[in-house]
């Protein structure tokens, strides 16, 4: 994931304006936040194959989270898009990179989920049997567990959409 996000923030550095933050600052708090989320959405993944009984509580959770970090997971995704954007040299080729870099992250988190799944039956179960606390407790918060990293991400306004 960091890779992927990394290089695209590369070939946007040339371009950006001056910031107290720099275009390494961005992409290394955009790496880090947007890796947990796709870490939280791979875990997801892993348990309800894992262990679909569980299911509906987890998806409740799942749910519940969502509909709690709306707002910031939107700014999230945004921000993504608004590097793939500055990456892009018109709306045609934004479209295609777009897809090509969302694919990436969606095979990554496919990769990271195989992997949960390849933790003995009791970890994950262990883990999967964590995760609705998780989900409802303050260590899924991403705007409060990497506040640093969003306050590096905040200084940069985003893009009308």
């Amino acid at each position: 994931m960091s890779r992927l996000l990394a290089g695209i923030a590369l070939c946007i550095a040339a371009q950006t304006p001056a910031y107290a933050a720099t275009a390494a600052d961005y992409r290394a708090s955009l790496t880090e936040i947007y890796g947990r989320y796709q870490g939280v959405l791979a875990l997801r993944d892993a348990c309800n194959s894992g262990f679909p009984q569980a299911r509906p509580v987890t998806e409740k959770a799942f749910a519940a989270w969502q509909k709690r970090h709306a707002k910031v997971h939107a700014e999230l995704d945004q921000r993504f898009a608004m590097m793939v954007r500055a990456h892009s040299k018109d709306d045609k080729d934004y479209a295609r990179n777009y897809g090509k870099y969302q694919g990436a992250i969606l095979k990554q988190r496919e990769e990271a989920a195989q992997a949960f799944l390849l933790e003995t039956r009791g970890e994950l179960e262990t883990r999967c049997n964590a995760f609705p606390a998780f989900l409802q407790g303050g260590a899924s918060d991403l705007e409060s567990e990497f506040a640093d990293e969003w306050a590096v991400l905040r200084q940069w306004p985003l893009q009308p959409r």
